[in-house]
């Protein structure tokens, strides 16, 4: 545990690339065995599910430093995030001593316990009485130091999170295993147990060849950025629709069918409609495309899709209130050959052989936007919004496809967010390295003479902008609800989002898609911004 949490702390404490990578590229090299493979398993969004909840945790921490309940929220408050708060107030033991936050690498306790240690306990404890849990966290923390504490409890509570690609951590493997990036990528991912997988057997050849249903990484697109000119020639580039739904694969191996989603979740029972695919796909087939909600030849809202995202069970009456379709984009295996190495355009000709032969309603493929100059496609690009697509995603017809996010060959030209002017009504400080700041903000329109709040954002500040919001918070708060102040309504904000939906659970009546700060309005007064009437408005055109 000591040597992990000196890395999420070399690695949290630095913002250039290269220290990362040699970091990584050292513990991959140093590292205990069966910690390495829970190290990948984590930076690939295998956390340990949560066990107990952060009420239990403030609670245990109260009584094991004798602390009133009520002196441990204001402490809670002021650091802004329940695991350090616990880390600082429990005092180290003897033995245990480590440096700060902020640096050194404080030492090896002897009879330390490793990172694979305490994960898998996490696991064993899930379905344990609270008493034993309690019992176990307790004696975690007394002989863990401070800096270990705080991942730990990270770890814990279902919060772990690190500022580390998946591909840094692949560049990372890379450099210790002898093997090339792309094969180390395909390798973990897939549904592969940490608890029982050995490093040499998750990156062997053979472990691949014997899980049938290890998707393939994803090739993803980086925002076009450059004018359309500086691409060349329109005649080499594939123009498809940008679609909002979930990104998934469709894998049809040893007469099996899984369902993978972009962040890696196995998602197969969460659409039944797709079984028939199980007797009626070529073995060794792997299709890649977009789960959306469709419905009579049309694609609807996302906000439909996501009444289906997250429960256990689908019920019939889900099945016919958000029926899902199949957009498929590109096809990555046939009869068990791996095609991506194939030019985009011999892989589409032969995606459009198989798709159009099964002659499934809700199984399409994803259409090409026909257009031949690039002012054509821009005037093309207009008409996103009225078939809910995001915008345009291009692709050089004699591309491969590739591992993960690269340049050069695929973009996504998103249409213009929707934009709102608010002012901001509620302030709560952030997390992390904003956890001293009051960074996530609550805003509001008019709705005659009241405020209705619609929407919070965090995200979209520059360091010094927020800042200054924070000082003007810090001088302009009303009343304080727990972590929440509510602030003078005085500062203006541009609020752009992807998409609007109607909402019972919201007062204003909507919910807004991605919403984050688009500018801040140093221009406009609380007078000039936007009414609850827009809002609607707005949700009468875009919400369909």
């Amino acid at each position: 545990m000591h040597l992990f949490a000196q890395l999420i702390y070399t690695l949290s404490g630095s913002t250039k690339t290269n220290e990362k990578l040699q970091a990584l590229a050292e513990y991959f090299t140093h590292g205990n065995e069966k910690d390495k493979v829970w190290v990948i398993a984590l930076f690939s969004g295998r956390r340990p599910r949560r066990t107990v909840s952060g009420t239990q945790l403030a609670v245990w921490c109260t009584e094991m430093v004798n602390l009133p309940i009520w002196l441990f929220q204001e402490c809670y408050h002021t650091v802004g995030d329940l695991s350090e708060t616990i880390a600082l107030l429990i005092p180290e033991t003897k033995g245990c001593f480590s440096p700060s936050f902020g640096g050194g690498q404080g030492e090896v306790r002897e009879g330390a316990k490793p990172l694979h240690y305490y994960v898998e306990k996490f696991q064993q404890l899930e379905k344990a009485t609270e008493e034993e849990k309690k019992t176990f966290i307790i004696q975690s923390w007394q002989e863990l130091s401070s800096r270990e504490r705080f991942v730990f409890n990270k770890l814990l509570s279902g919060t772990f999170r690190v500022g580390v690609s998946q591909k840094l951590m692949v560049n990372a493997l890379a450099r210790t295993v002898k093997l090339d990036a792309n094969i180390i990528a395909h390798r973990i991912s897939g549904n592969w147990d940490p608890a029982t997988t050995t490093f040499e057997q998750l990156l062997s050849e053979q472990a691949t060849q014997t899980d049938h249903s290890k998707p393939y990484p994803f090739y993803l697109a980086y925002a076009l950025e450059t004018p359309l000119i500086e691409l060349g020639e329109p005649a080499d580039w594939q123009a498809e629709w940008k679609w909002d739904g979930i990104r998934g694969q469709v894998i049809k191996r040893n007469d099996q069918l899984f369902v993978w989603s972009r962040g890696e979740d196995l998602i197969t029972d969460k659409f039944p409609e797709y079984s028939i695919l199980q007797s009626i796909l070529p073995n060794g087939t792997v299709i890649d495309g977009e789960i959306l909600p469709y419905k009579d030849g049309q694609v609807l809202n996302f906000n439909v899709l996501q009444t289906r995202i997250g429960r256990k069970n689908i019920t019939k009456k889900n099945l016919q209130e958000a029926p899902v379709g199949l957009f498929a984009y590109d096809l990555l295996e046939l009869n068990g050959e791996d095609m991506r190495a194939l030019a985009l355009s011999e892989r589409r000709a032969k995606l459009e052989k198989l798709i159009t032969g099964l002659q499934i309603p809700w199984l399409q493929l994803s259409p090409i936007v026909t257009f031949s100059n690039w002012d054509e496609l821009t005037t093309q690009r207009g008409q996103s919004r009225n078939i809910n697509s995001e915008g345009l995603m291009l692709k050089r017809k004699a591309s491969a496809y590739q591992v993960g996010r690269r340049r050069g060959d695929w973009w996504k030209w998103k249409i213009d967010p929707l934009t709102i002017d608010a002012v901001m009504v509620y302030a709560q400080k952030g997390a992390g390295r904003r956890s001293n700041l009051y960074t996530d903000y609550t805003f509001a329109v008019k709705d005659g003479d009241k405020l209705v709040p619609f929407t919070k954002a965090y995200s979209g500040l520059t360091d010094k902008e927020f800042a200054q919001v924070d000082a003007f918070v810090k001088r302009n708060s009303l009343e304080k609800f727990g972590p929440v102040r509510t602030v003078k309504p005085e500062l203006v904000f541009e609020i752009a989002f992807e998409g609007i939906a109607a909402s019972n659970r919201h007062k204003s009546g909507v919910a807004l898609r991605f919403p984050r700060i688009s500018r801040w309005r140093t221009d406009k007064l609380p007078t000039d911004i936007n009414t609850l009437e827009d809002l609607k408005k707005m949700l009468e055109l875009y919400g369909k």
